[in-house]
């Protein structure tokens, strides 16, 4: 088979280095600050959890750079590490609905932690974080599913090309190493989804791995390492790896690159869980405010999309009583109902008492579900319950979009409260969790220091 003469890769690389800082439209860089709200805040709420404890004791690689809440620095790429594993592990984090993936907890950490050590220039900081978000949510529609169906997560393999596109563009290098880049990061890329299984913790890990091959790779290309340029597309590329096919549309990736921005459509979640779950839980939280009582339900039928089953759904009896608090975030059955009897999900959800709660377990039983062949998923997540009650009579709910995504986004002021309330659940007090807004409001148009969001 004969190679292309101009890759993808290498067409790519050419429109990434045509985009110059002061040169984004006005609402991809909100976008991008919000995305930095969001992300230093979900670094903080997870700060003194096992998981992260876990993952600072598993690095050895002690350096200059911040690890967001802690007073030990790391490595640049020990810091993305940490910082994209605590950025992704509630499951709270932004999301590309069309993907699905997660864009913030990769390439935030990805890019300040490079631009902390190698470039503390806040205007390559914005336009890395741009690129590379811009870079990982199009990969996810060239062959959209497939990588799910595969048994992949599509944030921990694109997250790795997103990262090293994005902090390429930040540390200003050319067209010929970030295409090295690119090649070099798609031998770094991997995660698969067995913590489905069990709750493993494996899923929270891959923002960061991605976070950190990302700089990794960009600096291996920098220092002349050769990567293939057709990593997208070829015989045995990133696509043919992790998806099972090379044909897709690599239009969606590069045809309007830079001239239309899909970052400006990311969803920031309203609940700390899956999110193609959190439309069923808006459903749920309507039928309570009715004033239905849980023990007046019989059955509730879920209309669900095809490509969720396997992660949402299935196997039912397992998602009807999850073994523990994570695996609690991937089961629809126990997040409707804990929707439905509390009154919404919070951080406060996930605890092994509350995933005990005999109120909620009682009505998890009584959720079932249906494929629906007609659901948009993934371009849109919607929710559809029918619930029978105990009298025969049928109430049904639906949402019909993600709240916080395209169609009802959050204002600035909603990142900021939730900030507020993430850096609250992880121990910071109001001057210090004040100084951060201070900061973060001024770091895109001066030179990168996060040494005040140490401790």
């Amino acid at each position: 088979m004969s190679l292309p003469q101009i890759s993808v890769a290498e067409t790519l690389a050419q429109k990434i280095v045509a985009l110059k800082p002061g040169a984004l439209p006005a609402a991809t860089t909100r976008k991008c600050e919000d995305l930095l709200i969001d992300v230093v805040g979900l670094c903080v709420t997870a700060r003194n959890e096992d998981y992260i404890r876990s993952a600072l004791a598993g690095c050895d690689d002690d350096g200059p750079c911040t690890a967001i809440g802690h007073a030990r620095t790391l490595t640049a790429a020990g810091a993305a590490f940490v910082n994209g594993t605590a950025a992704h592990g509630e499951d709270f984090d932004d999301t590309f609905e069309g993907g699905p993936v997660h864009a913030g907890a990769v390439i935030v950490p990805a890019v300040l932690a490079a631009c902390e050590r190698h470039n503390p220039d806040g205007r390559m900081a914005l336009i890395g974080i741009a690129i590379g978000t811009e870079v990982l949510c199009r990969l996810s529609l060239v062959v959209p599913k497939a990588v799910h169906k595969a048994g992949f997560h599509p944030t921990a393999v694109f997250g790795a090309m997103g990262a090293a596109a994005g902090v390429g563009a930040a540390l200003g290098l050319g067209a010929k190493p970030i295409v090295s880049a690119l090649g070099i990061a798609g031998s770094m890329a991997g995660g698969i989804i067995e913590y489905l299984a069990e709750g493993a913790w494996t899923k929270r890990l891959h923002a960061g791995w991605a976070a950190q091959s990302g700089i990794r790779a960009a600096l291996l290309a920098r220092g002349g390492f050769v990567g293939p340029r057709t990593v997208f597309e070829g015989v045995h590329g990133l696509f043919h790896g992790f998806a099972h096919t090379a044909d897709g549309d690599y239009d969606a990736l590069i045809a309007d690159f830079g001239a239309r921005w899909v970052t400006d459509t990311l969803a920031f979640k309203p609940y700390p869980c899956g999110t193609m779950a959190q439309p069923y839980i808006d459903c749920a939280r309507r039928l309570a405010a009715r004033g239905i009582k849980a023990e007046d339900i019989s059955e509730i039928v879920c209309e669900v999309a095809e490509g969720t089953v396997h992660r949402l759904w299935e196997p039912l009896a397992y998602k009807q009583r999850p073994p523990n608090g994570y695996a609690a975030k991937f089961a629809v059955p126990y997040l409707l109902a804990a929707g439905f009897v509390h009154g919404g999900v919070g951080l406060g959800a996930f605890t092994e008492q509350a995933i005990r709660d005999p109120r909620v377990l009682a009505l998890t039983a009584k959720v079932k579900f249906v494929i629906d062949p007609n659901n948009p998923y993934p371009n849109n997540y919607t929710g559809h319950i029918h619930a029978t009650l105990m009298d025969g009579s049928v109430i049904e709910e639906r949402q019909p979009y993600l709240r916080g995504g395209a169609q009802e986004p959050l204002t600035r002021q909603d990142v900021v409260d939730k900030f507020a309330l993430n850096a609250q659940h992880g121990g910071w007090r109001r001057p210090q969790s004040d100084a951060a807004l201070k900061l973060m409001a001024g770091i895109y148009d001066g030179r990168i220091d996060l040494s005040s969001l140490r401790g």
